[in-house]
């Protein structure tokens, strides 16, 4: 047979290879391939087939294939150039190629006859031969497939040239394993390398032929187990002992009797099938179980008897289980009186703020009893996964249901009262936002088809009546506070701690020390002292420990002397020396040191700000890490002393001193705008030498024009004055309205002077006022602009 001579189309290869004197089929798609094909077509079929180097990428010139190809030829073809072509080439002799040349939209090359090398005698080559063959068979016997075809032709063949290019052809070699044996021209090597690789393929066939045999034996012993137990179901349930078909007849009942709805009754019956189905000691098995018994145990649709609710009853138990509080009670009260007209639980979720131990947890408990309903409690303290709410997936190991999921079935009914306790100390981590995924939980419009991610599918919680506590309101999102009612819990008087107290503390106390009633005596002096001295808190945590402190140190003279009776006098025995004295400061009055109020997540809490003198030049010092706020309070107080003292006390020269701003407990960070008029005091005191009342304490911000602004959390800030001793409080006029939710006693006790002006503050705090109008300017005062020297400056 003649070979063209001159330029012939390339058909680049990407994943195959031809070998001479095999058959290839090959399928030719692209639009330069199809080109040098029809260029074939005309040249008698002609064509040399050689690999790309990566068959990933597009072929773009001679640089992208392996220098070594094939002559080939075009047998037979089918297809167009729409659909590509599929066509059978026959290899006939090793080329390569030389020169390149890219015309007509295809690639075509110049090539040299690449000779091979018989180096083997007939003798070696009949060895090499026959264990070629042998070899072959051995890893066509490892293949699961029918071979006997394959092995009659390999049988067949006597020539080891050629049956070193079948074998590459067919083996499952790699395409650049099989480009080397291609370059190879010795005879020798080829045939020794193509053993080699056939060698290691029937050791890499072993190996899997192994696997196969393992698992087709442990899933035979799988399916022989699952028959034999059909089978002994079978013969139980003859024999009337069918105690393992009860599981999936329970499932089933459960299922029926669950009351779920269409989605869950669906998503039901698919697990339960899957159950039936999933052999027993399959880790899937549990996997399913759980989440039938999840799915069996919610309360789908048992609730609570809804019976009326009766407000005059609710009223009691409020009473009894709380004293004081009448603010929030009412309020409770209301929310119960829109329950009952509109006849469901859907509404506003209720969240009480307030400091540690003022009942936000019990109130939410008294609300369940007089409901009638089941109560659960949940703490959102310090939790950073959004999954403690939503639950996890089933896809992972350990996958439980979310927190509300969880408390709903254990209340074992969907309309219990939930108090999710701590609300505003939820974090944020990796893992997600869990305040987030609460915003579903509490939104009356979506919770009727929550969808925790353990269930997937929804459950109704808008049948839940919420109640959430938290100490403040800085920590919860804006997202999630829109979707709440807040109703404030403030603190205690020392009058309502007295009766909490001797109601319902020191009855408890009792009853936890094995106390009976007449072994112990705490006289109300003594109780009060305890209050005032040795207790200084919003709520009445501290003061429980502390009458648990009594208890414990009853319990012995109660074991020698058969009773106890504590006296004011034995205090100092039970705590040590006194903690709070009752009051603020010492009874004489210091210049420069003022009494101010402070709020605080904990309840409200005086605080004294000090104000000192130094030869200087007029710069200003603050200690005692306050905020941002707070310094520029200092600041406004400052600028506002230099503006309004000439006019009480003549020109003052503020560059010849430094002063020094200090507020004690300097561990303590403080911050926040209601500091401003307690600042100016304390300046002007030091500043006039005059010393302020100890028992007067005071609250506002000011600006620079010298009004006084409303600030927040007046209710508990005057109830921690008073716990202190101040008897007089100077408050903003614009919160004259807040100071109505004082308590009636406490009014009693203090007074209270509402203000709108600093030149009323200092006049209250200093006795001192101004000596001329503010229409009259100092002589140090700029003149106005434009006017004539002479003339007076006025006011605009």
């Amino acid at each position: 047979m003649s070979f063209p001579s001159g330029f012939i189309p390339v058909l680049p290869l990407r994943n195959a290879l031809v070998f001479p004197g095999v058959t290839q089929a090959l399928r030719v798609g692209r639009e330069r391939s199809m080109r040098a094909l029809e260029k074939a077509f005309e040249q008698g079929g002609w064509i040399i087939t050689s690999m790309q180097k990566d068959p990933h990428k597009n072929f773009e010139g001679p640089d992208d294939l392996y220098s070594v190809g094939v002559l080939s030829k075009v047998e037979s073809t089918r297809g167009g150039k729409d659909a590509g072509y599929q066509i059978m080439v026959r290899g006939y002799q090793r080329v390569k190629l030389l020169q390149f040349q890219d015309k007509g939209g295809f690639h075509s090359a110049v090539v040299e006859s690449e000779e091979d090398h018989l180096d083997l005698d007939l003798q070696t080559q009949r060895a090499l031969l026959a264990g070629m063959k042998e070899q072959a068979k051995e890893v066509l016997a490892l293949i699961p497939a029918n071979t006997e075809q394959v092995v009659d032709l390999l049988q067949s063949v006597e020539d080891i040239n050629y049956l070193t290019y079948l074998t590459a052809t067919h083996a499952d070699f790699d395409l650049a394993e099989k480009q080397k044996i291609l370059e190879m021209a010795s005879l020798k090597d080829r045939t020794m390398h193509v053993l080699s690789l056939l060698q290691t393929l029937r050791e890499n066939l072993k190996v899997q032929a192994d696997i196969r045999q393992k698992l087709n034996t442990k899933f035979g012993a799988t399916q022989r187990q699952h028959i034999l137990r059909e089978q002994m179901k079978a013969i139980k349930e003859e024999l009337g002992e069918g105690d393992d078909l009860s599981l999936i007849d329970g499932y089933r009942k459960k299922i029926d009797e669950a009351g779920m709805t269409a989605e869950a009754l669906e998503m039901a019956n698919s697990q339960l099938k899957r159950l039936e189905e999933v052999n027993s000691m399959s880790p899937e098995y549990n996997v399913v179980r759980n989440h039938l018994d999840l799915m069996v145990a919610l309360p789908w649709s048992k609730g609570a008897e809804q019976n009326e609710i009766d407000l005059e009853n609710a009223r009691k138990i409020l009473d009894a289980d709380h004293y004081g509080l009448d603010k929030i009670k009412k309020r409770i009260i209301q929310h119960l009186a829109v329950l009952k007209l509109k006849k469901n639980q859907k509404g506003s979720i209720l969240v009480f703020v307030g400091p540690p131990g003022v009942g936000k947890t019990s109130l939410g408990q008294s609300i369940a009893k007089s409901l009638g309903k089941k109560y659960v409690r949940v703490s959102l303290g310090g939790v950073r996964d959004d999954a403690e709410i939503r639950g996890h997936r089933r896809t992972y190991v350990g996958a439980l249901p979310g927190r509300i999921l969880n408390g709903i079935k254990k209340a074992g009914e969907n309309n219990p009262v939930f108090v999710l306790d701590e609300i505003d100390k939820l974090g944020k981590g990796f893992s997600g936002d869990p305040a987030s995924a609460l915003l579903e939980v509490l939104d009356p419009e979506q919770n009727n088809n929550f969808v925790d991610h353990y269930l997937e599918t929804g459950f109704d919680l808008s049948k839940v009546m919420f109640i959430g506590t938290a100490n403040s309101l800085e920590g919860i999102p804006g997202p999630l506070l829109d979707r709440m009612e807040i109703i404030e819990v403030s603190g205690y008087t020392i009058a309502e701690k007295f009766h909490i107290a001797k109601n319902h503390l020191i009855p408890k106390q009792m009853r936890e020390h094995g106390i009976e009633d007449q072994q112990l005596v705490i006289h109300e002096d003594t109780l009060n002292t305890v209050i005032t001295r040795y207790t200084r808190e919003a709520g009445v945590r501290d003061l429980q420990r502390k009458i648990a402190a009594i208890c414990r140190w009853a319990s012995e003279k109660i074991l020698a002397q058969g009773k106890a009776i504590i006296e004011t006098s034995d205090l100092d025995d039970v705590f040590g020396n006194e903690r709070y004295r009752g009051e603020s400061v010492a009874d004489h009055s210091v210049p420069g040191v003022v009494t101010g109020m402070a709020w605080t997540p904990v309840g409200g809490d005086i605080l004294f700000i000090e104000t000192a003198l130094m030869p200087g030049k007029g710069a200003l010092t603050i200690t005692g890490q306050l905020g941002d706020v707070m310094k520029e309070s200092a600041h406004i107080a400052l600028s506002l002393l230099k503006t309004r003292l000439p006019f009480m006390a003549g020109p003052i020269d503020f560059s010849k001193f430094d002063m020094h701003v200090h507020v004690p407990a300097g561990a303590t960070p403080k911050d926040g705008p209601s500091a401003g008029v307690t600042l100016l005091t304390s300046m002007a005191s030091l500043l006039l030498r005059r010393g302020v009342d100890p028992r007067l304490a005071m609250t506002g911000e000011v600006t620079l024009r010298g009004q006084v602004m409303p600030v927040g959390g007046i209710k508990e800030k005057v109830l921690a004055a008073h716990r202190a001793g101040i008897k007089n409080i100077i408050l903003p006029k614009w919160n004259e309205q807040d100071a109505k939710e004082i308590p009636e006693e406490v009014r009693k006790e203090i007074s209270i002077h509402f203000v709108s002006h600093i030149n009323e503050v200092l006049k209250l705090a200093l006795g001192v006022e101004l000596s001329m109008t503010e229409s009259e300017f100092p002589s140090w005062f700029p003149p106005l602009l434009g006017a004539p020297a002479n003339s007076d400056p006025q006011t605009n």
